[in-house]
């Protein structure tokens, strides 16, 4: 406590212990699992493309084996079910990564979005929200969107869909 106070008045950084690293770094996991899981189910259906597309990218982002990331994929439901909005999770991400990761970020969303083929009204509308609470642009938003497209090979993929 006293360390935090002195880095506020000297404008030097608090140092951070190994546990507190660990700790933060476990909620950016969790927060991350819990967006891309959110994005998936919101058009109620979490099916098992939409599984297999989070655990890939959960593995690749954090360079996990697959049982942490059997794990990280339940602690991010956990966290989904206990919380009622997107903010807290934002927040964490906002604060931990740098603009490129918030960027791969929005990517990652839009992935899981068109995980099924299409994209659903709720599932675009959450990657919007995401976007301004990352405050990443609109215009790196679509970027990562077409660059999305074009690697699912989605190009003619409608806009959204409504169930």
């Amino acid at each position: 406590m006293i360390s935090k106070f002195k880095a506020l008045l000297t404008g030097r950084p608090a140092p951070v212990d190994a546990k507190t690293a660990d700790q933060n770094s476990e909620r950016l996991r969790v927060a991350t699992s819990a967006l891309l899981i959110e994005a998936a189910s919101m058009d109620g259906h979490f099916d098992d493309d939409e599984q297999a597309t989070v655990a890939a990218l959960l593995k690749d982002h954090f360079e996990l084996d697959a049982e942490d990331t059997d794990d990280l994929m339940e602690e991010g439901r956990k966290a989904v079910a206990h919380s009622g909005e997107l903010y807290g999770f934002t927040r964490i991400i906002k604060d931990n990564f740098s603009e490129e990761e918030r960027i791969r970020m929005i990517e990652m969303l839009w992935e899981v979005a068109y995980s099924d083929g299409e994209l659903h009204h709720f599932e675009a509308n959450l990657v919007r929200r995401v976007t301004g609470l990352l405050y990443v642009s609109d215009r790196e938003s679509g970027e990562a969107r077409k660059r999305v497209l074009t690697t699912m090979g989605l190009n003619d993929a409608p806009a959204s869909k409504e169930l």
